[in-house]
């Protein structure tokens, strides 16, 4: 019995020490990477300005050059990245082409640049996921192991953008598996999510972490406690809005019969005609209003119109749909936000700053389905007061988006309704979903017993008129 147990701590112990030593060194390479990525992308943002023109009237041109490179260079790193790692994990054990990493930099930084609306989470991810799956290669790790490393590549990525470590490892473990976390991969998760983190910091990132200045006590306000379940509807609702609305993009750009060069110069030239009509608040990262938003003080926030978060989704989806390069979770924070402040002028209520940090993480939960990484990049971005409303909200709108998704390579494990029948095991996209049998047999009861309460009503109904006819 002894010898046992000393044989399975020992066994743990080297695997413990493999596993810190691998996500550490894996850490530390995706944190200086994108680094890169991230100097290159704020360098070509600030050189909008040495244009004599309006520089999103480049649009047509950087996603036709996008696609090219894309199509000519790296086919696996169009879309929006995650999506892309997520299926490579899932149908190739994590093996991710390195000529990924320089062509999604590159297509990355042309689209948003150019003002194409998309963000920069997804190609960090899918840049440390390649740089993961190199040094698997290089090293000539087991399948497993490429897996994981790769896996870790998603959690470094993600918080070395947003400077989330933690959410960010949460994130990469949550998000392959709608209902399960991968339990072996959290602890070189957490490791890789903390290097990357610090490796970009002290090379000269610096995040952006916001103080709304708001504290309640669940206990004593009930009143508070009641909204935040209606807002966590609400973002259910509009999770689905985002879901549907890049899908049914790229469903309907699929069917233009069109060269994919065209496809991209007009949907550039779309956008292009939208910015003249709404404005260029609504391209690139939408960083800005994100922050003004979020600001406790509604000053800022005030000329932002009800219809924001559509037309965000709107640009995002023309966007990603055409062959744009880029990440959708910054602008699901956007839509976050905006829908959130939309939220509190259709209740009446207060609290701006905190329904839309409230809207930032519960649009992310339902639209990713990744519900607790978005409770703790709560904690991790608007501090612990919020922790307890941010919980309540992200679950509720996880739960209301129903079984769908921006990443459709997310295998489906739970139902989120015992009324309903659903196929587990599949990829989201293939997911049948239906009502459970026995829930059809009682709609059908009920449907029966209306019917044959208005077939006695109108009898009822022509016994009194006769009976009134026979006494005239």
């Amino acid at each position: 019995m002894i010898r046992k147990h000393i044989t399975e701590q020992t066994a743990i112990f080297f695997s413990v020490t493999k596993w810190v030593v691998l996500s550490s060194i894996v850490g530390v390479m995706i944190g200086a990477v994108v680094t890169l990525f991230l100097k290159i992308l704020q360098i070509a943002e600030e050189s909008r300005s040495q244009f004599s023109f309006e520089y999103y009237y480049l649009l047509p041109i950087a996603l036709l050059l996008t696609v090219f490179i894309v199509r000519t260079f790296a086919p696996n790193a169009e879309g929006h990245g995650t999506e892309k790692v997520i299926e490579a994990i899932h149908k190739r054990h994590g093996n991710i082409d390195i000529a990924v990493i320089p062509v999604k930099l590159v297509a990355t930084v042309l689209t948003i640049f150019a003002g194409g609306s998309a963000g920069k989470e997804g190609p960090g991810a899918q840049i440390g996921a390649g740089a993961a799956s190199w040094l698997s290669n290089l090293l000539k790790f087991s399948k497993e192991d490429r897996k994981k490393l790769v896996i870790c590549g998603i959690s470094a990525g993600f918080a070395s953008v947003f400077g989330t470590p933690i959410a960010g490892a949460i994130f990469g473990v949550e998000v392959l598996i709608i209902g399960v976390i991968l339990y072996d991969v959290l602890l070189p998760s957490f490791i890789a999510g903390f290097a990357a983190f610090t490796t970009a910091q002290f090379l000269g990132i610096e995040y952006t972490y916001f103080d709304i200045r708001f504290y309640q006590s669940v206990a004593l306000d009930i009143p508070l406690i009641l909204q935040v379940v209606a807002a966590g509807l609400f973002f259910g609702f509009i999770s689905d809005v985002v879901v549907t609305g890049v899908s049914w993009g790229q469903k309907l750009v699929s069917k233009i019969p069109l060269h994919p060069y065209l496809v991209a110069m007009a949907g550039g030239s779309l956008l292009v005609i939208l910015t003249l009509i709404f404005g260029d608040q609504y391209l690139g990262l939408g960083l800005e209003t994100i922050k003004d938003t979020l600001n406790p003080d509604p000053y800022f926030s005030k000329d932002l119109p009800w219809y924001a978060f559509l037309l965000k989704t709107l640009f995002t989806s023309i966007t990603l749909s055409v062959g744009g390069s880029g990440g959708i979770i910054t602008p699901i924070f956007y839509v976050g936000v905006t829908s959130g402040h939309l939220f509190v002028q259709l209740a009446g209520g207060e609290h701006m700053a905190l329904f839309a940090a409230l809207g930032f993480v519960s649009v992310l939960a339902g639209s990713t389905n990744t519900p607790i990484a978005a409770m703790i990049m709560a904690v991790e971005l608007f501090g612990l007061e919020i922790a307890h409303y941010a919980a309540l909200s992200a679950v509720i709108s996880f739960l209301i988006t129903g079984h769908r998704s921006v990443f459709m390579s997310q295998i489906l494990a739970m139902k989120k309704s015992e009324m309903l029948e659903v196929k587990v095991g599949e990829v989201i996209e293939n997911a049948y979903v239906d009502l459970e049998e026995k829930e059809i047999g009682r709609i059908r009861d009920i449907k029966e017993r209306i019917k044959r309460r208005r077939e006695r009503l109108k009898e009822k109904r022509a016994g009194k008129t006769l009976s009134r006819r026979e006494e005239n």
